[in-house]
């Protein structure tokens, strides 16, 4: 049986370049379906887009996280590849990232812009900075090895659409999904990719700092709560060297004179020790609802294997 390949298209007022990313969406993998989801645009791209041969839907909650929630639980495929209608990512390169997953198992496969033409092609270079310290700072926080964070070109497996919690609402998605991989143990391959800038009279939707403040929020919140025992084994080991400071002078002066001048600032490093303590076993008792939560996701891609499975044997027997 042959495999369903959807593309994914959000859309915010794109109407000068969502006619080629359709087109060459369809050339590139000819029998895949291209859902054009439009999030209010007001230039005609859902117009455009369904004279170009595609599937629009609409999402009318603003922000790219919202338009890719509506996605996820939608569309029923094997394979999944999303890119921006901005036509900065080429198609071209989307045959190889679906055989990634229909042939290897890969859950999610990476567009890698930055080990192509992105530091050239891209004339921002706020941009440019930015998507480097998310990179190394994910890749040392998490122990990975993912070429571009901020993608929006990638392919997804079934499992992976079907089992990712969509919590954020706009471009820090990609952010979100690449933390959640890693941390869920997914299979994750990269794809160097070229990358083409917009095109003359197209603007991005990204805003340098508001976004790029949003994204390091998503990292710190996601750190939290994905690896709760080191987050809070800083937080303890930073109070208890506070603490250290505070009372080695006080415990100094005991020692030579056999009396405890500064009471408040024992008093205080006391606190703030005792807080240390607090805050390391919080971050055991988070671990061990972490782990909780990774047993718990295993048990939930097998029912959601068991579930496509079922689905292809009464299509097999329609069919």
């Amino acid at each position: 049986m042959s495999k369903k390949i959807a593309f994914l298209v959000p859309c915010y007022n794109e109407s000068k370049t969502i006619e080629k990313v359709v087109k060459d969406c369809k050339k590139a993998i000819p029998e895949a379906i291209v859902y054009v989801y439009d999030n209010n645009s007001t230039d005609g791209t859902d117009e455009i887009a369904k004279k170009s041969g595609a599937v629009v839907r609409y999402e009318y909650q603003q922000g790219k996280g919202n338009v890719i929630r509506r996605m996820f639980r939608e569309i029923e495929a094997d394979c999944y590849i999303m890119l921006d209608g901005d036509d900065t990512n080429p198609p071209e390169f989307a045959p190889q990232m679906a055989d990634l997953v229909i042939n290897k198992n890969v859950d999610m496969v990476v567009g890698d812009r930055l080990s192509s033409t992105y530091f050239e092609e891209n004339k921002r270079p706020f941009h440019n900075f930015g998507n480097t310290i998310v990179k190394q700072s994910i890749n040392l926080l998490f122990k990975s090895d993912i070429k571009d964070i901020m993608t929006g070109y990638r392919a997804f497996s079934y499992q992976f659409v079907k089992t990712f919690p969509v919590i954020s609402k706009g471009f820090e998605i990609e952010t979100e999904m690449t933390i959640h991989s890693v941390a869920k143990n997914m299979h994750v391959e990269n794809v160097v990719t070229d990358y083409r800038d917009r095109p003359e009279g197209s603007e991005s939707k990204l805003n340098t700092y508001s976004d790029g403040f949003k994204v390091i929020k998503t990292i710190f919140r996601l750190f939290k709560n994905y690896r709760p025992l080191l987050f809070f084994n800083i937080i303890s080991l930073i109070l208890a060297i506070i603490s250290m400071i505070m009372f080695i002078p006080v415990l100094t002066h005991f020692f030579k004179t056999g009396l405890v001048p500064h009471f408040p600032t024992l008093i205080v490093s006391g606190f703030i020790l005792l807080a240390a303590i607090v805050s390391f076993f919080a971050g055991v008792i988070l671990d061990v609802q972490v782990e909780k939560g990774r047993q718990d996701f295993e048990y939930r891609l097998q029912e959601v294997n068991y579930q496509k499975r079922l689905m292809e044997t009464v299509n097999e027997k329609i069919n």
